[in-house]
């Protein structure tokens, strides 16, 4: 997937709906490639105002993330995660004892009550232990957690990486075996440092894995394309800015009878938001599917959604 610039450019979300394009402006546009770019030639976009819903209110409810293992990046993902859960949630750490030390500025650790920062939605608790033990772990699921997050120690050689992302695997998998025996349901997502693990990792059936370097290669290389990209990025990834989110198609669209994706753009427009895809929950385990992900979807292409599909929308909240 990439983003190019093509008639009109805003470096903040607009969500007014109301925007006039004028001469020298860009659009921001998801597409294979440049040249898989053209436009569809309908005049009036076939939109089905019946199967379009009214707009839910869901408020936003205390979350329980679990965070296994312990590197110098994961002081910054709780206070990103932070901006985002709701008032009143949790976080739970459990690393080696040797992964973190108070002392060491690049561990970038603070045991909860020596200086831990304050947070404004989410209490921080500590335990340690061995994430790659079963006992460890299911004396932890046996309470209940929405997220997982599995991280990787840090590492200063390939040899480290492998044996590193060979201890991430047995963690995952004994997460995913404790989810199925007991019927649990908890997003997982994992750490990888070494992209070719990621393939090998498909069979645990992790909801998604993070290989940090392979991202930033991802995004340098379509800046040094276009710089201007440099722009959207950072709104993206800010949490003041416009974001990536999945909702569920029931707050959109009807379930069970086919739509076109120019309804679903309409519903989403309906609430200032912007639809770029959705997922289908039954190919959410599906390589050969791109995990049921389906961005820039044929408009015109009728689709049938299920309770558990999600749409893909950017949109500030």
């Amino acid at each position: 997937m990439n983003i190019s610039f093509q008639d009109r450019l805003h470096y903040q979300f607009d969500n007014t709906m109301e925007t006039l394009i004028s001469s020298g402006d860009k659009l921001i546009v998801i597409a294979a490639d440049d040249d898989k770019i053209h436009l569809s030639g309908v005049p009036t976009p076939p939109v089905e105002h019946a199967a379009i819903r009214k707009a839910t209110v869901r408020p936003n409810v205390p979350e329980r993330t679990l965070i296994l293992g312990w590197n110098a990046r994961a002081t910054a993902i709780i206070s990103e995660l932070d901006n985002y859960v709701g008032t009143g949630s949790i976080v739970k750490i459990v690393a080696d004892e040797h992964e973190h030390d108070e002392h060491d500025s690049s561990a970038g650790f603070i045991l909860p009550g020596a200086g831990q920062p304050p947070y404004q939605n989410l209490s921080i608790d500590f335990q340690p232990g061995n994430i790659t033990d079963r006992r460890t772990l299911d004396a932890l699921t046996s309470e209940q957690y929405d997220h997982i997050i599995v991280l990787s120690e840090a590492t200063n050689s390939a040899t480290d990486a492998q044996q590193i992302d060979a201890r991430t695997l047995i963690t995952l998998l004994h997460l995913r075996d404790i989810a199925d025996k007991q019927g649990q349901h908890f997003s997982i997502v994992s750490e990888m440092l070494d992209i070719r693990n990621r393939e090998l990792a498909q069979v645990i059936r992790a909801d998604d894995f993070v290989v940090s370097d392979k991202l930033i290669s991802l995004m340098l290389s379509q800046i040094s394309e276009n710089k201007e990209l440099a722009r959207v990025f950072q709104d993206l990834f800010d949490p003041e800015g416009a974001e990536i989110y999945f909702k569920p198609v029931c707050d959109y669209v009807a379930l069970g009878k086919p739509v076109n994706f120019y309804t679903v753009l309409e519903a989403a427009r309906q609430r200032g938001e912007v639809a770029i895809g959705y997922r289908l929950h039954d190919q959410a385990h599906a390589a050969e599917h791109a995990y049921g992900v389906k961005l820039n979807p044929h408009k015109s292409q009728p689709v049938t959604f299920d309770k558990e599909d999600r749409i893909i929308l950017l949109a500030e909240s």
